[in-house]
């Protein structure tokens, strides 16, 4: 009796350890998180995702893990990529890709979570039954508006009041490309600016394309949203600068390297309400039930180093109205 009693006691005792007791807790649940870009490239893209996590009581490594999988800005990487996280069998697929890279997860997977950011409307993608109540397993962040690209335009126009052809940038394997080019024709008739649709899908074509702008003398640039062009942002900034041309593009992070012009929402803001969504759902929130957000703060970034390279005097209205200005 006395030693069966003692074998009991022991295993009470290895029962109650901590390291038994860590042995019996549950694995911590997983967020999936696929970027276009390169790890290297969005550190403060991350920051700011952790950031929204955190606000929800999500921290990684403590009460969540977070996979990371990045596209290096090659759109035929993201099948592959989205396979390995629903083969993961994570909780909830953050999908920071665009168009592109959203259609492809909402492709791959009608039951895990997906949290999105879009620069396209989601509805008429059929990504989403309706802003309000997405309906499926897919909600997030949307950036889609016409005035977006009425906006960028206009800032052109006023950094070049003596008028001549605009040429905008436009990827044609990106699902928006018709929606951007018909955005962009309506504004410039409404500015009475021509402008001068140019495509390209590869870093081929986009030295082509410069080489036209080059050749046909078109007196500005806007860049088209696409992450493909993001994160070729560097060589893209580096090309108008060598053309001395004026360009605008979609995000801040293009002026940050180099980029003359940016108007869009803040991109950390996304990234952080992507966070708050993946911890909502985390707690339990369906997304079929969270409505698709849109942003309603945006900035003008400028980069007067830039400005002065390619010779442009950046007029004293338009500076007063930026929100970052590097110098």
């Amino acid at each position: 009796m006395r030693r069966r009693e003692l074998i009991a006691l022991f295993m009470i005792a290895v029962a109650m350890s901590p390291c038994a007791v860590y042995a019996q807790k549950s694995p911590l649940p997983i967020v999936g998180y696929l970027g276009f870009d390169s790890a290297e490239k969005s550190k403060e893209l991350l920051v700011a995702f952790r950031g929204g996590l955190r606000a929800k009581g999500f921290v990684e490594n403590q009460n969540v893990a977070i996979e990371y999988r990045f596209a290096e800005g090659k759109y035929d990487r993201f099948p592959e990529l989205i396979a390995n996280l629903v083969q993961g069998r994570v909780q909830v697929i953050v999908a920071a890709t665009g168009t592109n890279g959203v259609l492809a997860t909402t492709s791959a997977t009608k039951t895990i979570p997906i949290v999105f950011a879009i620069a396209m409307d989601p509805v008429s993608l059929g990504v989403v039954s309706s802003l309000n109540r997405p309906g499926g397993n897919a909600t997030g962040v949307s950036m889609y508006t016409p005035q977006l690209t009425a906006k960028r335009l206009e800032l052109l126009a006023e950094l070049t009041p003596g008028g001549g052809s605009i040429a905008v940038l436009i990827n044609p394997t990106n699902p928006n490309a018709n929606v951007v080019a018909s955005d962009a024709e309506a504004a410039a008739k409404s500015l009475a600016r021509a402008i001068h649709i140019l495509k390209a899908s590869t870093d081929e074509q986009i030295a082509a394309a410069f080489k036209e702008i080059r050749d046909q003398q078109h007196v500005a640039l806007l860049v088209s949203p696409d992450a493909f062009y993001i994160a070729r942002r560097e060589r893209l900034a580096a090309l108008s600068e060598q053309g001395r041309i004026p360009a605008i593009y979609e995000w801040s992070l293009f002026v940050k390297y180099g980029g003359l012009m940016s108007y869009s929402p803040r991109i950390t803001d996304v990234s952080y309400q992507l966070g708050v969504y993946a911890g909502k759902i985390l707690n339990g929130a369906a997304p079929a039930d969270l409505p698709v957000e849109q942003p309603t703060r945006f900035e003008l970034a400028i980069n007067l180093r830039t400005a002065k390279i390619i010779g442009l005097t950046i007029p004293p209205h338009l500076l007063a109205r930026a929100d970052e200005v590097i110098e």
